[in-house]
């Protein structure tokens, strides 16, 4: 069938309809838009002539199928999710991507030929996240070490330019993105929404909502609401690992040279971004860490909590950075700790511990069974202090379940 160059996108998809009435109805049609954001420039009519394409004939083809992808999720929410006008509520089927498991990471670079061990490919998950184009770079015989430097710090790694880069793409203004994710980057224990635009000097509106949408659907952060809170108060925290890296580390670097990784990796920033990340991942990881205990078929609801004193009062605060609220009138209170070895819980943490509980036993002032666990690289070293405060203990491996 010889069709002439379309002059609009109207022509274009009355071309589209053309071709397909030529095709058999016997057979599954599948239509595949790629990018669907970027087809729609300024001017171009695009999105009217889908529109019109779909309500006018698409949609009466029972055996059409048309799939739409975008990676600028401002657009994709805004023009589709969203859509007030001729798509209103037309989509039959969601699909958010979501970057691998750890699970997932570590068998895809087993495809590739990595024989890394799962302590390396955590590394290199804290630091890189469980983007595919980016562990595709991983490579054989290096070590987590070689590989950040190599991606990551080298004048020509696959991420020296990727932050500014990947935001400006998946948002079509990413200032205020960009501002929320440094925010947030200041603090691992998250914040309110009230707190992000103070810190931001953002507006009150809807558009601040719309943004923390846009970052949330993106995965770049997400929101929980604190144990026996309302809505209001839920609390944001940056979850995306390569933006708590990059913004750590390669934002103002102040190693450079041959080997700034491996500099960077003894220093007492990189304790401190070691905890933040591996809390991040186990956020990211919470149906398997319900497996450790057993409790994966128990209804539960998942959350953080923090007890802030008000100012004078002697009686100190409280974080938990993860808890498991189970149907069976049980939780888990989950500390989140990175260690390089076995942990060791000594006198005075074994007392920040029994604080917690303590406090958010007070405050919530449940009755239900409060059960402490811990979640570590390699578990906890047995002694007095966890044989009477700990319930349960996990190891990194839970995580690759």
């Amino acid at each position: 069938m010889s069709l002439r160059p379309p002059q609009n996108w109207v022509e274009a998809f009355h071309a589209l309809e053309q071709y397909l009435a030529t095709k058999s109805k016997n057979k599954k049609w599948v239509v595949f838009l790629d990018e669907f954001p970027w087809l729609d420039g300024r001017k171009s009519g695009f999105l009217s002539a889908f529109e019109h394409f779909w309500n006018t004939w698409a949609s009466r083809q029972p055996n059409l199928l048309v799939v739409i992808c975008g990676s600028a999720a401002s657009w994709m929410i805004r023009k589709i999710v969203n859509n007030k006008g001729g798509l209103h509520n037309r989509i039959t089927q969601k699909i958010r991507l979501l970057p691998f498991t750890l699970s997932e990471s570590e068998a895809y670079l087993k495809s590739l030929g990595s024989k890394l061990d799962r302590y390396q490919t955590l590394q290199i998950y804290m630091a890189l996240g469980g983007i595919p184009q980016y562990l595709k770079a991983v490579g054989k015989g290096n070590s987590a070490v070689q590989v950040i430097e190599k991606i990551c710090f080298n004048k020509d790694g696959l991420l020296k330019g990727e932050f500014n880069n990947l935001y400006g793409s998946l948002f079509e203004i990413a200032d205020n993105h960009i501002k929320a994710v440094r925010a947030l980057a200041t603090m691992p224990k998250g914040m309110t929404r009230q707190e992000i635009i103070n810190a931001c000097g953002l507006s009150s509106g809807g558009r601040t909502s719309l943004m923390l949408e846009e970052l949330e659907e993106s995965g770049f952060i997400k929101s929980t609401l604190p144990y026996d809170k309302i809505t209001r108060d839920a609390v944001y925290r940056l979850t995306d690992e390569f933006s708590i890296f990059y913004l750590r580390f390669m934002d103002k670097p102040r190693s450079s040279g041959k080997d700034t990784w491996a500099k960077i990796s003894t220093s007492p920033s990189y304790k401190i971004w070691s905890g933040m990340a591996f809390e991040a991942v186990c956020l990211k990881h919470v149906e398997q860490i319900k497996k450790g205990p057993g409790i994966q078929g128990i209804e539960s609801e998942e959350s953080g909590w923090r007890y802030v004193p008000s100012k004078g009062e002697s009686e100190g605060g409280a974080q938990i950075d993860l808890l498991i609220d189970r149907k069976d009138r049980c939780i888990n209170i989950c500390e989140i700790k990175y260690y390089t070895g076995e942990f060791s819980i000594d006198k005075p943490y074994a007392g920040e511990l029994q604080q917690k509980l303590d406090v958010f036993a007070q405050k919530t002032k449940t009755r239900k069974t409060l059960f402490l666990t811990m979640i570590t690289s390699y578990g906890i070293k047995e002694n007095n202090y966890s044989a009477s405060l700990i319930q349960k203990s996990l190891a990194m491996d839970v995580l690759f379940d």
